[in-house]
Protein backbone atom coordinates (compact mmCIF):
# COMPACT_ATOMS: atom_id res chain seq x y z
CA UNK A 1 0.00 0.00 0.00
CA UNK A 2 2.75 2.44 0.90
CA UNK A 3 4.46 1.92 -2.46
CA UNK A 4 1.20 2.48 -4.34
CA UNK A 5 0.46 5.65 -2.38
CA UNK A 6 3.97 6.94 -3.09
CA UNK A 7 3.45 6.41 -6.80
CA UNK A 8 0.06 8.14 -6.63
CA UNK A 9 1.61 11.08 -4.83
CA UNK A 10 4.24 11.40 -7.55
CA UNK A 11 1.53 11.32 -10.24
CA UNK A 12 -0.40 14.08 -8.47
CA UNK A 13 2.78 16.13 -8.16
CA UNK A 14 3.22 15.85 -11.94
CA UNK A 15 -0.32 17.18 -12.41
CA UNK A 16 0.55 20.25 -10.34
CA UNK A 17 3.17 21.22 -12.92
CA UNK A 18 0.86 20.63 -15.90
CA UNK A 19 -0.37 23.86 -17.59
CA UNK A 20 -4.11 23.89 -16.87
CA UNK A 21 -4.50 27.00 -19.01
CA UNK A 22 -3.62 24.96 -22.12
CA UNK A 23 -6.59 22.58 -21.73
CA UNK A 24 -9.85 23.15 -23.61
CA UNK A 25 -12.88 23.73 -21.43
CA UNK A 26 -14.34 20.22 -21.70
CA UNK A 27 -10.98 18.74 -20.67
CA UNK A 28 -10.81 21.12 -17.72
CA UNK A 29 -14.22 19.95 -16.56
CA UNK A 30 -13.25 16.31 -17.02
CA UNK A 31 -10.01 16.89 -15.09
CA UNK A 32 -11.98 18.52 -12.25
CA UNK A 33 -14.31 15.51 -12.11
CA UNK A 34 -11.34 13.14 -12.06
CA UNK A 35 -9.59 15.11 -9.31
CA UNK A 36 -12.76 15.13 -7.21
CA UNK A 37 -13.26 11.40 -7.70
CA UNK A 38 -9.64 10.72 -6.76
CA UNK A 39 -10.03 12.88 -3.64
CA UNK A 40 -12.96 10.76 -2.44
CA UNK A 41 -11.16 7.48 -3.15
CA UNK A 42 -8.15 8.71 -1.21
CA UNK A 43 -10.52 9.67 1.60
CA UNK A 44 -11.73 6.06 1.73
CA UNK A 45 -8.12 4.87 2.05
CA UNK A 46 -7.44 7.47 4.74
CA UNK A 47 -10.48 6.37 6.75
CA UNK A 48 -9.35 2.74 6.60
CA UNK A 49 -5.92 3.76 7.93
CA UNK A 50 -7.46 5.90 10.69
CA UNK A 51 -9.71 3.04 11.76
CA UNK A 52 -6.77 0.62 11.97
CA UNK A 53 -4.59 3.08 13.92
CA UNK A 54 -7.47 3.81 16.28
CA UNK A 55 -8.03 0.10 16.85
CA UNK A 56 -4.36 -0.44 17.65
CA UNK A 57 -4.27 2.47 20.12
CA UNK A 58 -1.30 4.07 18.38
CA UNK A 59 -2.13 7.56 19.63
CA UNK A 60 -2.29 6.51 23.28
CA UNK A 61 0.95 4.54 22.93
CA UNK A 62 2.71 7.69 21.71
CA UNK A 63 1.46 9.82 24.60
CA UNK A 64 -1.70 11.40 23.18
CA UNK A 65 -4.90 11.33 25.20
CA UNK A 66 -6.86 9.95 22.23
CA UNK A 67 -6.64 9.15 18.53
CA UNK A 68 -8.35 12.48 17.87
CA UNK A 69 -5.61 14.44 19.65
CA UNK A 70 -2.91 12.34 17.98
CA UNK A 71 -4.37 13.07 14.53
CA UNK A 72 -4.57 16.77 15.37
CA UNK A 73 -0.83 16.92 16.00
CA UNK A 74 0.20 14.39 13.35
CA UNK A 75 -1.82 15.87 10.48
CA UNK A 76 -2.15 19.40 11.90
CA UNK A 77 -5.95 19.26 11.84
CA UNK A 78 -8.45 21.03 14.03
CA UNK A 79 -9.84 18.87 16.83
CA UNK A 80 -13.30 18.87 15.23
CA UNK A 81 -11.92 17.72 11.87
CA UNK A 82 -9.91 14.95 13.54
CA UNK A 83 -12.96 13.83 15.52
CA UNK A 84 -15.06 13.66 12.35
CA UNK A 85 -12.43 11.43 10.75
CA UNK A 86 -12.40 9.00 13.67
CA UNK A 87 -16.20 8.93 13.95
CA UNK A 88 -16.76 8.32 10.24
CA UNK A 89 -14.04 5.68 10.09
CA UNK A 90 -15.75 3.83 12.92
CA UNK A 91 -19.21 4.21 11.35
CA UNK A 92 -18.14 2.86 7.97
CA UNK A 93 -16.35 -0.03 9.64
CA UNK A 94 -19.39 -0.85 11.77
CA UNK A 95 -21.70 -2.00 9.04
CA UNK A 96 -22.42 0.25 6.08
CA UNK A 97 -20.26 -1.44 3.40
CA UNK A 98 -22.37 0.04 0.59
CA UNK A 99 -21.38 3.53 1.70
CA UNK A 100 -17.73 2.57 1.96
CA UNK A 101 -17.84 1.08 -1.54
CA UNK A 102 -19.50 4.20 -2.98
CA UNK A 103 -16.85 6.41 -1.39
CA UNK A 104 -14.06 4.14 -2.57
CA UNK A 105 -15.40 4.30 -6.14
CA UNK A 106 -15.56 8.09 -6.01
CA UNK A 107 -19.34 8.16 -6.52
CA UNK A 108 -20.04 10.12 -3.30
CA UNK A 109 -18.13 12.74 -1.33
CA UNK A 110 -16.84 12.44 2.22
CA UNK A 111 -19.59 14.74 3.54
CA UNK A 112 -22.25 12.75 1.68
CA UNK A 113 -20.83 9.56 3.17
CA UNK A 114 -21.20 11.03 6.64
CA UNK A 115 -24.84 11.97 5.94
CA UNK A 116 -25.63 8.55 4.47
CA UNK A 117 -23.94 6.75 7.35
CA UNK A 118 -25.99 8.68 9.91
CA UNK A 119 -29.23 8.11 8.00
CA UNK A 120 -28.64 4.41 7.38
CA UNK A 121 -27.85 3.89 11.05
CA UNK A 122 -31.24 5.39 11.91
CA UNK A 123 -33.01 3.21 9.33
CA UNK A 124 -31.25 0.09 10.63
CA UNK A 125 -32.47 0.82 14.15
CA UNK A 126 -36.03 1.54 13.03
CA UNK A 127 -36.61 -1.04 10.31
CA UNK A 128 -33.82 -3.60 10.33
CA UNK A 129 -30.91 -4.65 8.12
CA UNK A 130 -32.90 -5.26 4.93
CA UNK A 131 -34.40 -1.76 4.93
CA UNK A 132 -30.95 -0.32 5.72
CA UNK A 133 -29.46 -2.03 2.65
CA UNK A 134 -32.24 -0.59 0.47
CA UNK A 135 -31.67 2.84 2.01
CA UNK A 136 -27.99 2.74 1.06
CA UNK A 137 -28.88 2.20 -2.58
CA UNK A 138 -31.48 4.98 -2.62
CA UNK A 139 -29.25 7.47 -0.79
CA UNK A 140 -26.22 6.76 -2.98
CA UNK A 141 -28.41 7.37 -6.02
CA UNK A 142 -29.70 10.62 -4.51
CA UNK A 143 -26.11 11.64 -3.70
CA UNK A 144 -25.53 11.84 -7.44
CA UNK A 145 -28.00 14.74 -7.56
CA UNK A 146 -28.00 16.47 -4.18
CA UNK A 147 -25.38 18.12 -1.99
CA UNK A 148 -24.99 16.99 1.67
CA UNK A 149 -27.38 19.46 3.34
CA UNK A 150 -30.27 18.67 1.00
CA UNK A 151 -29.37 14.98 1.11
CA UNK A 152 -29.78 15.01 4.88
CA UNK A 153 -33.18 16.66 4.58
CA UNK A 154 -34.29 14.09 2.02
CA UNK A 155 -32.96 11.35 4.28
CA UNK A 156 -35.58 12.19 6.89
CA UNK A 157 -38.16 10.75 4.46
CA UNK A 158 -36.14 7.74 3.33
CA UNK A 159 -38.41 5.26 5.12
CA UNK A 160 -41.32 6.35 2.95
CA UNK A 161 -39.35 4.72 0.12
CA UNK A 162 -37.82 1.64 1.75
CA UNK A 163 -40.18 0.78 4.64
CA UNK A 164 -43.42 2.78 4.55
CA UNK A 165 -45.02 0.54 7.17
CA UNK A 166 -42.71 1.90 9.87
CA UNK A 167 -42.22 5.44 8.55
CA UNK A 168 -44.20 7.17 11.31
CA UNK A 169 -42.34 5.48 14.11
CA UNK A 170 -39.09 6.09 12.30
CA UNK A 171 -39.80 9.80 12.04
CA UNK A 172 -39.77 9.89 15.82
CA UNK A 173 -36.56 7.86 15.86
CA UNK A 174 -35.01 10.26 13.36
CA UNK A 175 -35.84 13.18 15.62
CA UNK A 176 -34.18 11.41 18.53
CA UNK A 177 -31.16 10.60 16.36
CA UNK A 178 -30.88 14.24 15.37
CA UNK A 179 -30.85 15.13 19.05
CA UNK A 180 -28.07 12.61 19.63
CA UNK A 181 -26.06 14.07 16.74
CA UNK A 182 -26.54 17.55 18.16
CA UNK A 183 -25.26 16.27 21.50
CA UNK A 184 -22.30 14.55 19.86
CA UNK A 185 -21.34 17.58 17.78
CA UNK A 186 -21.77 20.16 20.55
CA UNK A 187 -18.63 22.21 21.13
CA UNK A 188 -17.36 25.69 21.87
CA UNK A 189 -13.99 26.81 20.49
CA UNK A 190 -11.89 29.72 21.79
CA UNK A 191 -9.26 30.76 19.22
CA UNK A 192 -6.66 33.34 20.19
CA UNK A 193 -6.11 36.02 17.56
CA UNK A 194 -2.74 37.64 16.93
CA UNK A 195 -3.70 40.81 18.81
CA UNK A 196 -4.72 38.97 22.00
CA UNK A 197 -8.46 38.85 21.39
CA UNK A 198 -10.45 35.62 21.26
CA UNK A 199 -12.70 34.33 18.50
CA UNK A 200 -15.65 32.44 19.96
CA UNK A 201 -17.35 29.81 17.78
CA UNK A 202 -19.23 26.60 18.32
CA UNK A 203 -22.41 24.62 18.06
CA UNK A 204 -24.90 24.34 20.93
CA UNK A 205 -27.55 21.67 21.30
CA UNK A 206 -31.17 22.81 21.68
CA UNK A 207 -31.14 22.82 25.49
CA UNK A 208 -27.86 24.74 25.82
CA UNK A 209 -29.04 27.20 23.15
CA UNK A 210 -32.21 27.82 25.14
CA UNK A 211 -30.28 28.32 28.36
CA UNK A 212 -27.88 30.78 26.73
CA UNK A 213 -30.69 32.79 25.20
CA UNK A 214 -32.62 32.86 28.46
CA UNK A 215 -29.52 34.11 30.32
CA UNK A 216 -28.14 36.53 27.75
CA UNK A 217 -31.23 38.09 26.17
CA UNK A 218 -32.15 40.23 29.23
CA UNK A 219 -28.62 41.66 29.16
CA UNK A 220 -28.59 42.53 25.44
CA UNK A 221 -31.20 45.28 25.48
CA UNK A 222 -29.91 48.75 24.47
CA UNK A 223 -28.97 50.85 27.46
CA UNK A 224 -31.00 53.72 26.03
CA UNK A 225 -32.15 55.34 22.79
CA UNK A 226 -28.63 56.65 22.16
CA UNK A 227 -26.80 53.34 22.79
CA UNK A 228 -24.12 53.30 20.03
CA UNK A 229 -23.53 49.53 20.23
CA UNK A 230 -24.66 47.25 17.41
CA UNK A 231 -26.51 43.99 18.31
CA UNK A 232 -23.31 41.96 18.06
CA UNK A 233 -21.50 44.29 20.45
CA UNK A 234 -24.40 44.14 22.89
CA UNK A 235 -24.28 40.33 22.86
CA UNK A 236 -20.51 40.48 23.47
CA UNK A 237 -21.00 42.77 26.48
CA UNK A 238 -23.86 40.61 27.76
CA UNK A 239 -21.66 37.51 27.67
CA UNK A 240 -18.97 39.35 29.65
CA UNK A 241 -21.61 40.45 32.19
CA UNK A 242 -22.84 36.86 32.46
CA UNK A 243 -19.31 35.67 33.28
CA UNK A 244 -18.88 38.39 35.91
CA UNK A 245 -22.16 37.37 37.54
CA UNK A 246 -21.07 33.71 37.63
CA UNK A 247 -17.69 34.58 39.20
CA UNK A 248 -19.25 36.83 41.82
CA UNK A 249 -21.76 34.15 42.81
CA UNK A 250 -18.86 32.10 44.24
CA UNK A 251 -20.51 28.82 43.31
CA UNK A 252 -18.23 27.74 40.47
CA UNK A 253 -16.09 24.63 41.14
CA UNK A 254 -12.39 24.94 41.91
CA UNK A 255 -9.92 24.78 39.01
CA UNK A 256 -6.50 23.35 39.73
CA UNK A 257 -6.72 24.03 43.45
CA UNK A 258 -7.84 27.66 43.19
CA UNK A 259 -11.26 29.25 43.22
CA UNK A 260 -12.46 30.40 39.81
CA UNK A 261 -10.90 33.82 39.38
CA UNK A 262 -9.40 36.26 36.92
CA UNK A 263 -5.62 36.51 37.48
CA UNK A 264 -3.79 39.59 36.18
CA UNK A 265 0.01 39.98 36.41
CA UNK A 266 1.52 43.47 36.42
CA UNK A 267 4.17 45.48 38.27
CA UNK A 268 3.45 47.84 41.13
CA UNK A 269 4.79 50.76 39.10
CA UNK A 270 2.50 49.83 36.21
CA UNK A 271 -0.48 49.66 38.53
CA UNK A 272 0.31 52.86 40.38
CA UNK A 273 1.33 55.04 37.45
CA UNK A 274 -0.60 53.43 34.56
CA UNK A 275 2.64 52.93 32.62
CA UNK A 276 2.04 49.63 30.87
CA UNK A 277 -0.17 46.63 30.23
CA UNK A 278 -1.06 43.70 32.42
CA UNK A 279 -1.14 40.01 31.49
CA UNK A 280 -3.82 37.42 32.23
CA UNK A 281 -2.81 33.88 33.23
CA UNK A 282 -4.00 32.86 29.75
CA UNK A 283 -1.22 35.08 28.30
CA UNK A 284 -3.65 37.70 26.98
CA UNK A 285 -2.64 41.32 27.54
CA UNK A 286 -4.81 44.06 29.04
CA UNK A 287 -4.55 47.84 28.77
CA UNK A 288 -3.38 49.84 31.83
CA UNK A 289 -6.88 51.30 32.20
CA UNK A 290 -8.42 47.81 32.31
CA UNK A 291 -5.84 46.59 34.82
CA UNK A 292 -6.54 49.49 37.19
CA UNK A 293 -10.29 48.97 36.87
CA UNK A 294 -9.98 45.28 37.73
CA UNK A 295 -7.66 46.10 40.65
CA UNK A 296 -10.41 48.14 42.28
CA UNK A 297 -12.20 44.91 43.18
CA UNK A 298 -9.31 42.43 43.48
CA UNK A 299 -6.84 40.91 45.90
CA UNK A 300 -3.26 42.13 45.32
CA UNK A 301 -0.66 39.36 45.73
CA UNK A 302 3.06 40.27 45.51
CA UNK A 303 5.73 38.17 43.78
CA UNK A 304 9.46 38.84 43.43
CA UNK A 305 10.76 38.48 39.86
CA UNK A 306 14.33 38.22 38.57
CA UNK A 307 15.69 40.26 35.68
CA UNK A 308 14.66 37.67 33.07
CA UNK A 309 11.16 37.43 34.50
CA UNK A 310 11.74 34.26 36.55
CA UNK A 311 9.65 34.03 39.70
CA UNK A 312 12.12 33.98 42.61
CA UNK A 313 9.90 34.08 45.69
CA UNK A 314 6.17 33.64 46.16
CA UNK A 315 6.16 32.41 49.75
CA UNK A 316 6.46 29.02 51.44
CA UNK A 317 4.04 26.14 50.90
CA UNK A 318 3.52 22.58 52.11
CA UNK A 319 3.42 19.45 49.92
CA UNK A 320 0.54 20.71 47.77
CA UNK A 321 1.35 23.28 45.10
CA UNK A 322 -1.30 25.90 45.85
CA UNK A 323 -1.67 29.64 46.27
CA UNK A 324 1.27 31.85 45.23
CA UNK A 325 3.46 28.91 44.19
CA UNK A 326 0.81 27.56 41.85
CA UNK A 327 0.31 31.04 40.38
CA UNK A 328 4.05 31.22 39.71
CA UNK A 329 3.88 27.79 38.03
CA UNK A 330 1.02 28.97 35.83
CA UNK A 331 2.96 32.10 34.86
CA UNK A 332 5.88 29.92 33.76
CA UNK A 333 4.20 26.96 32.03
CA UNK A 334 0.96 28.60 30.80
CA UNK A 335 -0.76 25.21 30.57
CA UNK A 336 0.08 21.51 30.37
CA UNK A 337 3.79 21.41 29.56
CA UNK A 338 3.73 17.97 27.86
CA UNK A 339 4.68 18.29 24.16
CA UNK A 340 1.66 18.75 21.93
CA UNK A 341 -0.90 19.34 24.68
CA UNK A 342 -3.08 22.47 24.60
CA UNK A 343 -4.85 22.04 27.97
CA UNK A 344 -5.09 25.38 29.85
CA UNK A 345 -3.71 25.91 33.38
CA UNK A 346 -6.99 25.39 35.19
CA UNK A 347 -7.25 21.86 33.79
CA UNK A 348 -3.79 20.93 35.09
CA UNK A 349 -2.19 19.38 38.17
CA UNK A 350 1.17 20.41 39.61
CA UNK A 351 3.55 17.45 39.22
CA UNK A 352 6.66 17.07 41.40
CA UNK A 353 9.56 16.33 39.04
CA UNK A 354 11.39 14.65 41.92
CA UNK A 355 8.56 13.11 43.90
CA UNK A 356 7.78 14.76 47.24
CA UNK A 357 7.60 11.37 48.97
CA UNK A 358 11.16 10.68 47.76
CA UNK A 359 12.53 13.87 49.25
CA UNK A 360 11.66 16.27 46.45
CA UNK A 361 10.88 19.84 47.45
CA UNK A 362 7.68 21.72 46.82
CA UNK A 363 9.22 24.51 44.76
CA UNK A 364 9.08 26.07 41.34
CA UNK A 365 12.29 24.29 40.30
CA UNK A 366 10.75 20.91 41.13
CA UNK A 367 7.28 21.36 39.64
CA UNK A 368 5.64 21.24 36.22
CA UNK A 369 2.03 21.67 35.09
CA UNK A 370 0.45 18.54 33.58
CA UNK A 371 -3.13 17.78 32.58
CA UNK A 372 -4.69 14.70 34.17
CA UNK A 373 -3.95 12.46 31.18
CA UNK A 374 -0.28 13.45 30.87
CA UNK A 375 0.15 13.42 34.65
CA UNK A 376 -0.79 9.73 34.60
CA UNK A 377 1.33 9.19 31.49
CA UNK A 378 4.47 10.70 33.06
CA UNK A 379 4.01 8.69 36.26
CA UNK A 380 4.42 5.49 34.25
CA UNK A 381 8.10 6.38 34.13
CA UNK A 382 8.85 6.14 30.40
CA UNK A 383 9.30 9.90 29.91
CA UNK A 384 11.92 11.93 31.79
CA UNK A 385 10.95 15.43 32.91
CA UNK A 386 13.52 18.11 33.62
CA UNK A 387 14.03 21.86 33.48
CA UNK A 388 16.23 23.20 30.70
CA UNK A 389 18.97 25.75 31.09
CA UNK A 390 16.42 28.55 30.74
CA UNK A 391 14.28 27.13 33.55
CA UNK A 392 11.54 25.86 31.21
CA UNK A 393 10.30 22.24 31.31
CA UNK A 394 11.37 19.73 28.67
CA UNK A 395 10.54 16.07 28.22
CA UNK A 396 12.87 13.27 27.11
CA UNK A 397 10.91 10.55 25.23
CA UNK A 398 11.46 6.82 25.75
CA UNK A 399 13.99 5.10 23.49
CA UNK A 400 11.32 3.06 21.69
CA UNK A 401 9.70 6.30 20.50
CA UNK A 402 12.92 8.21 19.74
CA UNK A 403 16.21 6.25 19.81
CA UNK A 404 18.13 9.54 20.07
CA UNK A 405 15.95 10.63 23.02
CA UNK A 406 16.02 14.27 21.98
CA UNK A 407 14.27 16.57 24.50
CA UNK A 408 10.89 17.93 23.44
CA UNK A 409 9.02 21.03 24.52
CA UNK A 410 5.42 22.16 24.27
CA UNK A 411 5.09 24.95 21.71
CA UNK A 412 1.38 25.60 22.26
CA UNK A 413 2.04 27.90 25.23
CA UNK A 414 5.22 29.48 23.90
CA UNK A 415 5.54 33.20 24.48
CA UNK A 416 5.62 35.29 21.32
Amino acid sequence: MLEELTQAEAAVADCLDAPAWALPEHDLVAALDAAHRLEQRLAAVKLALVRELDGRGTGAAQGASSTVVWLRDRLRLSVSAARRLVDLAGALDAGVPGVRAALASGDISLEQARVIGDTVSTVHTAAGAEAAEKAVGVLVEWAGQFEPTLLRKLGTRILDHVAPEVAEAAARAALEAEARRASRDRHVTLSELSDGRLRLSGSLDAEAAGLLRAAIDPLTAPSGPDDPRCPGQRRHDALADLCRLALRAGELPEHGGDLAQLVVTTSFETLARQLGAGTLDTDLRLTPETVRRLACDAAILPAILGGAGQTLDVGRQRRLVTGPLRRALVLRDRGCAFPGCDRPPRWCDAHHIHHWADGGSTSLTNAVLLCAHHHRHVHRGEWTVRLGGDGRPEFVPPAWLDPDRLPRRNQYHRRT
